[in-house]
């Protein structure tokens, strides 16, 4: 899954951003929970990067 850029998340229509917005927590989710029961997690970056990227999108939705 390809983090987002703020330009690409301008672009993006109100729709699109909410359902990209879920499809992230559920990925986010997923991860914590690897992360919590001990298992190793493939890129340990990619959380605070998902972190990241529904900050953005939650910005960008409530700036309009």
């Amino acid at each position: 899954m390809p983090i987002l850029r703020a330009k690409e998340i301008a672009k993006m229509p109100e729709s699109e951003k909410r359902a990209k917005m879920l499809e992230l927590r559920k990925e986010l989710i997923k991860l914590e929970s690897q992360r919590a029961t001990g298992a190793q997690i493939t890129s340990p970056g990619k959380i605070r990067a998902i972190k990241r990227t529904i900050a953005k999108i939650l910005t960008k939705m409530e700036a309009k």
